[in-house]
């Protein structure tokens, strides 16, 4: 009797364990997202050995639940990426909190959830995610040199000093290019805004100082399209994007059917960059009489580059920005760095070509990435980290010491812009998240 007993007891004990294993299995499918070639998990699964605690995991939800909370962003999506495999990926707050109505910023009613999978505006994530690597292409192809003049490739980009200014220059912001300008007030297309940024005096001597320029870095996007024979977008997604299987990467989204309801908005209207243009208090010089541009959205971008020399100066696609893209898109790229050039086992770009661009400068960054701590808010790193930072609320660190990424993407903007006219200052949220995932997988 009790041997019948405990058979049937191990029979039990043996459905249950096989019950649980296809549960489990099932659960981990429904979280899966296969859409770019790496699996993105919506709740976190240990995939590399080590999973991120539940206190870190506790610590990042209050953290960027407290930003959306205070109005600080709208929403945001956080992904942490180690040994090319998701320890934490997660959507917070809304794709969209408030609409501009008759000028005025109404809080909706019912506002859409943000999502793991929505497209962010990157702002100057393109710097890197689209342009830096565009140059990376052409150095691997041979067809330019980092030491080349850029009026080598640009004809028009010469005289009053600029004959002297390199490809390298451009990508580490030491050319001596204004940092901004309004420029369509001066242009209304790409062709009229080069031959402008051409004829416009240095701001500053070659080489003599680092000066953050989104003029360079068009510059770097010109050149690329001259060298290649092709549009920027067309370029890239010939040689990068497709390639990598990325299906979610691109300027001027609602042109290549994405709907509003798949990108996360941004800005109400450009009331940052009107006031950078009206008040000379605000910190920016420039000399245009801010009515005479009468092109000003009135509306919530959303799918539209917020940045106003890259929408109404370049068609949307420009080297500083312009760029649309999703987490998991977005890792493929992060991935592809990680692995020096490498995607599936095929060498996409030369490792030594990557390491030139992560080599830290005498101004302490790279080649298009910045790997300054103060600049990136990565206090704590180990050596050779490196990332960048977007205007619209979104920014990238890579540490290959540990093979790990953390990617923060915010819709900031959304929420409006202070009484002093600024958006909220996330780099203590930056730093912060940071410092949550350093103390957590340092080994």
């Amino acid at each position: 009797m009790h041997r019948a007993v405990f058979r049937n007891m191990l029979w039990i004990m043996i459905v249950l364990l096989l019950f649980h294993n296809h549960t489990t299995r099932a659960a981990m499918q429904d979280n899966a997202d296969y859409s770019s070639g790496i699996m993105s998990i919506t709740e976190p699964v240990d995939m590399s050995g080590k999973l991120l605690s539940q206190s870190a995991k506790n610590s990042v939800d209050s953290l960027l639940n407290a930003q959306v909370m205070q109005d600080h962003i709208a929403g945001a999506v956080v992904q942490i990426a180690r040994n090319g495999a998701i320890l934490y990926k997660k959507a917070y707050g809304f794709a969209q909190k408030f609409e501009l109505v008759n000028n005025r910023m109404v809080r909706l009613n019912n506002p859409g959830p943000m999502t793991v999978n929505k497209l962010f505006d990157l702002a100057s994530l393109t710097k890197v995610f689209a342009t830096t690597f565009g140059i990376m292409l052409l150095v691997n192809q041979g067809k330019i040199h980092l030491d080349d003049p850029v009026h080598l490739y640009l004809k028009e980009f010469r005289g009053g000093g600029k004959d002297k200014i390199t490809i390298r220059q451009l990508l580490n912001h030491t050319s001596g290019l204004n940092e901004w300008r309004p420029l369509y007030y001066h242009a209304h297309n790409k062709v009229e805004t080069y031959n402008y940024i051409c004829q416009l005096p240095l701001e500053y001597k070659v080489g003599e100082g680092r000066h953050y320029s989104d003029l360079g870095f068009m510059m770097l996007g010109y050149l690329i399209e001259k060298v290649s024979g092709q549009p920027l977008d067309e370029f890239l997604s010939k040689e990068l994007y497709v390639p990598l299987g990325l299906k979610q990467t691109t300027f001027n989204p609602l042109e290549h059917g994405f709907s509003k309801s798949e990108i996360a908005a941004t800005s109400n209207g450009n009331p940052y960059e009107y006031r950078m243009v009206a008040d000379s208090t605000f910190g920016y010089r420039t000399h245009e009489y801010v009515n005479s541009f009468t092109g000003w959205r009135h509306y919530t971008l959303r799918g539209e580059v917020n940045d106003g020399n890259a929408y109404y100066a370049n068609g949307g696609v420009a080297g500083h920005a312009g760029l649309f893209s999703t987490a998991s898109d977005l890792q493929v790229l992060i991935n592809l760095m990680l692995n020096n050039g490498s995607y599936k086992g095929k060498a996409l770009i030369n490792s030594n070509v990557v390491k030139k661009f992560v080599t830290k400068d005498r101004f302490k960054n790279g080649l298009g990435w910045d790997m300054d701590p103060y600049v990136i808010e990565s206090h704590g790193s180990p050596e050779g980290t490196y990332g960048h930072t977007g205007f619209t609320g979104t920014s990238v660190v890579i540490i290959p010491k540990y093979n790990l990424s953390i990617l923060l993407l915010t819709n900031r903007q959304n929420v409006g812009v202070d009484k002093a006219g600024y958006y909220y200052n996330l780099n203590h949220v930056r730093q912060k998240l940071v410092n949550i995932i350093l103390e957590d997988v340092n080994p």
